[in-house]
């Protein structure tokens, strides 16, 4: 089956149906809101997320369930708290055997649960279940600008075949078997970009943010190993390459929702109508790094600021105030 769904109409989503047509594939992409759906099927371009972009001509726009039947890749591409939802919503209307691939980068909250455990308790365990993630904003895959990114699924043969199939002109897509650490780089570097945003809207300059980076990642790092991610999968384009994009970008939504913060905005007004997955993902990451006694602070630090529990500079100044110790500790 070698057409391609894409659930979600957003600008990621809208994205990857253009990079997979471009690849050669027919795509499905779906909307929820039917009138939404019949307008992107008339005017062939997202004008509110991608606005400039023409719809590639092999993309057909649809609201209806049914018309996901005929693909043998599903793309879900819906944020992650609205992804169980979603997936309860669908989840009948997909192919036998289709292939599920899972586009956000988040961690549930209420159950921190990661999006491919969420995927296994809605679909099934048996479901062919694969993430993508990686360094990559919308705008650069919608208008094909060179961009490599990560896919992984427990199955090495599908994560190899399903690279393949999505692998185009101008996306290069690596695989790998490590789906809980291509999660874990996903999901960490929102939080974390939410940080480094901060900083840079305190003006606290540049070598504070290089150093909140580094450190930001080393317990990044320690999270991975300690939930079954490879340091390695870690030290690639779904960990470090992601966090080097989104902490150093305002085209990032969690780094200039950081940004905001930091130049003193209230987390609302930060957030300012979009979202910022990283500010949903925050306290389930601290969650689950207390629950295997991980040490995450500045991963604490932003859920603090995040739930209005601390000011910015009382979260700098405790940051500061750290006992020295060994950097490898």
């Amino acid at each position: 089956m070698k057409r391609i769904g894409v659930v979600g109409g957003g600008a990621w989503g809208t994205a990857l149906a253009n990079a997979a047509a471009a690849a050669g594939h027919d795509v499905t992409l779906w909307l929820r809101d039917p009138e939404a759906a019949a307008r992107l099927q008339d005017t062939r371009e997202n004008a509110r997320y991608l606005p400039g972009v023409p719809l590639h001509p092999r993309i057909a726009v649809t609201a209806g369930a049914s018309d996901l039947a005929e693909a043998g890749t599903v793309l879900m591409v819906t944020p992650a708290q609205t992804l169980r939802g979603v997936l309860a919503d669908l989840g009948a209307a997909f192919a036998r055997q289709a292939a599920i691939v899972l586009c956000a980068k988040g961690i549930e909250r209420g159950t921190d649960a990661f999006m491919s455990d969420v995927a296994a308790e809605q679909l099934g365990a048996a479901a062919p279940v694969a993430v993508l993630s990686g360094p990559s904003f919308a705008a650069d895959v919608a208008r094909n600008l060179p961009t490599a990114v990560t896919l992984a699924a427990a199955d090495a043969g599908l994560a190899a075949r399903l690279a393949g199939t999505l692998s185009g002109p101008t996306l290069r897509v690596y695989h790998t078997d490590d789906v809980r650490g291509v999660e874990i780089g996903g999901a960490g570097k929102n939080v974390l970009a939410i940080a480094s945003g901060i900083v840079a809207g305190r003006g606290l300059g540049e070598s504070a943010r290089a150093a909140l980076i580094a450190r930001a990642f080393a317990e990044l790092m320690r999270f991975a190993r300690a939930y079954g991610g490879r340091p390695e999968t870690l030290m690639g384009l779904s960990g470090l390459g992601d966090l080097v994009l989104t902490a150093s970008s305002p085209q990032s939504r969690n780094f200039a929702f950081g940004q905001r913060l930091g130049a003193g905005a209230s987390p609302e007004a930060a957030a300012g109508g979009k979202l910022a997955e990283g500010a949903f993902t925050a306290a389930a990451l601290v969650d689950l790094a207390v629950a295997r006694g991980i040490e995450m602070p500045v991963a604490e630090a932003v859920a603090a600021i995040v739930s209005g529990g601390a000011s910015v500079d009382g979260v700098i100044a405790a940051l500061l105030a750290r006992p020295l110790r060994g950097e490898a500790e």
